[in-house]
């Protein structure tokens, strides 16, 4: 560790101070009760007064809010009161009603969204296709302009990273090469060291300082065939660069497209920070796609996956469908790290086989999962084949005659022929057979064995996925060659031998199962009214869901109208996730987002990346799993951030919110009515009177959104050894690599908040700590 490194670290430690004491004193109190005296944050979150008295009309409807959205903005609380909980409720369970036209318009921006798996792979290649291409000669590059240009820098890219590896240096840039924001590299050690061989094998990155890389020359013919390959440290000359830049958005968007990939790289290596949002001003969402995919395609749509999945949940109008949207990804969870492809299949996964059914019918959204390539190859079911299959017996033949092949010396004819057939799939993979049952249906005690799962494993061969990881394949089929002939018998009933019919069976039998009624139900309980919910309410909940065939609607409707839904004890009884406290503070602070790329950075560092769980069982709901001192100050550090407007890519403006737009005073110098008034907003309600205390006490530290700035960060960008992927890194360093997320993830007029470098401000600070009070945190 560098002496810079271990200075830097003992400030950030000296500057925990503030928060950590703020924070200790908060979490002593709950809403609206008198301090518990609790000397550690987490007996002091997870303890609560029980609460007998009924709750009144502010309540109610405050309570609708933090249980059925992400949280209330200003102005919902009014709203629902005065439409009433039926017509609200009725409203949103009908999402085609709802007007989203506002959260639409914001998805512009992301017309890669909109493409399917198979065009997303033909316009931005994945890694294995650009290795394919460099290494075995696979595919030529397309004659589009757009698209040559994107294949070729990704490809130049490739060879530079090998070139490097192959002399013993690093490969250049901290970017994965999956398309995953390098920030999830800090939740997972073993995801460090799987990018790290990523990049070296597929050369999704760049250079990252100024004079530090080496660069390809890889010119190309007309044709598109390669001339010559080497190294060239050179960048562009400054005022080769400053052309570029001073053109028009069209002229300019065509010079890049006509640089050789040694140009491209020499551009970037020679860019300043200050001219990156120059680069990309003036261009269309489209455009700045096509730049952005130039230094590493599988970006583009690993990174908008998971920006747009979090936008909906801060901006949709049609909020209990993205809450359910939310519960069924949790629920059946696939991992963004599965495989090189896996982010090119959850635009698809989140659009068409989870939002459509999150309000829908429970069995129609166990098929569409079923048959979803993100889940196919998440559980592997994509290469299980039947022991008795033609798949199998084909590839035995084929075994045979490579031994023959060996046996008579004739090897030389046929080259690699072992590794191909090694590649092949082999036999059943259990994975998705088990999990169907355990997690997606009947549940761990659901009454299914060992046996039952085989025998589901043998259902489920040949459901599978075309030619994944090529352009154009990806789509999910049936294949009657790998498929296990035969009848099974699964949970006692005798499935006949019917190819895909088989699993539609199966599937119907778990979907109406009394046990798949009850864990369902109690998954649902335990997301919306205790982390305990009671038997009775499970047993009403689970008897609809029987009676009505899976019909969500109808069992939400059973839950909300219970006499548990609106007991007294379950009021603020629950506890945020990372997710739904981010989003709710965004919501509650009426954020702009410009630019999602920080929150999603942020909310790696809260401990809870979306797409992040690598497990199949997906995050907890209950407040055990997410409360402890350092997830609590973590939230505290984010709070006074946000509230400060320094989250790169989002805005935050308190005095329009209180009605006193250019009043200095109430900025510089907040009353106890100021604080009053933040409150109605944020909380929607009065804060416990020894949060009230303490806010009124640590308000004016004129240092407090800088140290949680720093401690959120932990390291600077600017540390050659930061690859964590702080919202700085990312977002705002003047440090930043050159084409990194900073300069090809900034898109037009979304960039960072204007008040970076202003002064914070004594009303920030209050906003903050109320947004990182134990009385915001419980919903």
């Amino acid at each position: 560790m560098s002496m810079r490194q271990k200075t830097l670290r003992a400030g950030v430690e000296t500057a925990k101070g503030f928060v950590v004491a703020s924070l200790c004193v908060l979490m002593v109190a709950g809403p609206g009760t008198p301090a518990w005296g609790a000397t550690d944050n987490h007996d002091a979150m997870t303890r609560q007064a029980v609460r007998t008295t009924p709750l009144n009309q502010q309540e109610k409807a405050l309570h609708v809010l933090n249980r059925l959205t992400f949280g209330p903005r200003p102005g919902d609380e009014a709203m629902l009161e005065k439409m009433g909980f039926d017509p609200w409720l009725e409203r949103q369970l009908n999402p085609e009603t709802i007007d989203d036209t506002a959260f639409e318009k914001r998805m512009e921006a992301f017309p890669a969204m909109k493409l399917s798996e198979q065009e997303l792979e033909r316009r931005f290649p994945s890694p294995q296709v650009i290795r394919a291409m460099s290494v075995r000669g696979v595919g030529s590059l397309p004659s589009d302009p757009e698209l040559h240009a994107i294949y070729a820098d990704a490809e130049a890219a490739y060879e530079l990273n090998q070139k490097r590896v192959q002399a013993g240096l690093q490969p250049l840039g901290a970017p994965a090469a999956n398309g995953q924001d390098p920030a999830m590299q800090a939740q997972d050690p073993n995801a460090q060291k799987m990018d790290t061989a990523n990049n070296a094998m597929d050369g999704q990155s760049v250079p990252a300082m100024q004079g530090q890389a080496a660069t390809p020359v890889r010119v190309t013919g007309k044709n598109g065939t390669k001339v010559k390959d080497k190294y060239d440290e050179t960048p562009m000359a400054a005022a080769d660069v400053n052309a570029i830049l001073a053109l028009p958005a069209d002229a300019r968007m065509q010079k890049l497209l006509a640089l050789s990939p040694e140009q491209v790289l020499a551009f970037r290596m020679a860019l300043k920070p200050q001219d990156r949002f120059r680069l990309m001003q003036g261009f269309s969402p489209e455009q700045i796609e096509v730049v952005t995919a130039m230094q590493g395609p599988a970006r583009v749509v690993g990174g908008e996956a998971l920006e747009t999945r979090l936008l909906r949940d801060i901006y949709s109008e049609r909020q209990l469908q993205a809450v359910m949207t939310d519960f069924w990804l949790n629920h059946f969870n696939v991992y963004v790290r599965k495989s090189g492809d896996e982010a090119y299949y959850l635009p698809d996964y989140e659009r068409k086989t989870i939002l459509p059914h999150a309000l829908g019918n429970f069995e129609s959204l166990l098929i569409a999962t079923a048959q979803s390539p993100a889940m196919l190859m998440y559980l592997d079911n994509w290469e299980s084949v039947g022991p008795h299959s033609t798949f199998v017996d084909n590839l035995e033949t084929l075994k045979k005659r490579q031994e023959y092949v060996q046996k008579m010396d004739l090897n030389k004819q046929l080259p690699n022929a072992g590794q191909g057939l090694q590649r092949l799939p082999q036999g059943i993979n259990e994975n998705y057979a088990r999990e169907l049952m355990e997690l997606h249906t009947l549940g761990v005690n659901g009454g299914y064995t060992q046996k039952d799962v085989q025998e589901v494993a043998k259902v489920f061969t040949g459901w599978t996925i075309t030619q994944p990881n090529r352009p154009g394949g990806g789509e999910p089929i049936f294949d009657p060659m790998r498929h296990e002939g035969g009848d099974k018998i699964v949970l006692g009933h005798v499935i006949k031998s019917g190819g895909q019919k088989e699993g539609l069976e199966v599937l119907h039998i778990l979907a109406t199962s009394p046990a798949t009624a009850k864990f369902i139900s109690t998954k649902l309980a335990v997301r919306f009214v205790s982390d305990n919910p009671s038997p009775a309410l499970i047993d009403s909940m689970a008897k609809t869901f029987l009676e009505t065939d899976g019909n969500i609607p109808s069992v939400l409707r059973t839950m909300f109208h219970s006499p548990e839904f609106w007991a007294p004890e379950t009021y603020k009884a629950k506890v945020k996730t990372p997710l739904e406290f981010l989003a709710s503070a965004l919501r509650a602070s009426n954020a702009e987002v410009r630019n999602p790329q920080a929150l999603v950075q942020a909310l790696d560092r809260l401990g809870m990346p979306i797409y992040g769980m690598q497990t199949p069982n997906g995050y907890s709901w209950k407040k055990d799993d997410w409360v402890s001192t350092n997830a609590l100050i973590g939230r505290m550090n984010f709070a006074l951030v946000l509230s400060g407007g320094r989250v790169p890519g989002t805005m935050t403006s308190w005095p329009p919110l209180l009605g006193t737009t250019g009043d200095a005073e109430i900025v510089a110098s907040p009353t106890p009515a100021t604080e009053r008034q933040l409150e109605e907003i944020i909380l929607g309600e009065p804060a416990a009177d020894r949060t009230r205390d303490t806010v009124l006490q640590q308000f004016n530290n004129p240092t407090a959104q800088k140290t949680a700035e720093q401690n959120f960060n932990q390291r600077p960008a600017s540390d050659p050894e930061n690859n964590t992927g702080t919202m700085e890194a990312a977002s705002m360093n003047p440090s930043a690599a050159p084409g990194t997320a900073a300069l090809m993830r900034t898109r037009a007029g979304r960039g960072q908040g204007p008040r970076m470098d202003q002064p914070e401000t004594p009303l920030d600070t209050m906003a903050g700590l109320l947004l990182g009070s134990p009385d915001f945190q419980r919903r």
